[in-house]
């Protein structure tokens, strides 16, 4: 069976645009098209996942969202400053 000639990749006004378009399309028949992607992966970077009682998260993501924020960069925040303030 003959190698079938590669698909042209649209061009897209939008991000949402292409989005769709590969919610439809199979990203593999583009796949010499796509630009390279250079990006740093530091594997070092460690998370600490600690539970919050129910009623202080949600309290805690309504602080976060009147201050446009992420609640993790809140509770970050937070908690420097009272490290900070006990050091």
């Amino acid at each position: 069976m003959p190698k079938s000639k590669p698909k042209k990749l649209p061009r897209f006004k939008s991000l949402d645009q292409l989005v769709e378009f590969f919610d439809a399309y199979d990203m593999g028949d583009y796949w010499d098209e796509m630009p390279e992607a250079h990006f740093e992966v530091n594997i070092k970077k460690k998370a600490h996942f600690i539970a919050l009682e129910t009623d202080l998260a949600d309290e805690l993501t309504k602080i976060a969202r009147s201050k446009k924020i992420s609640s993790a960069g809140l509770v970050n925040s937070w908690i420097r400053e009272k490290i900070l303030a006990h050091g």
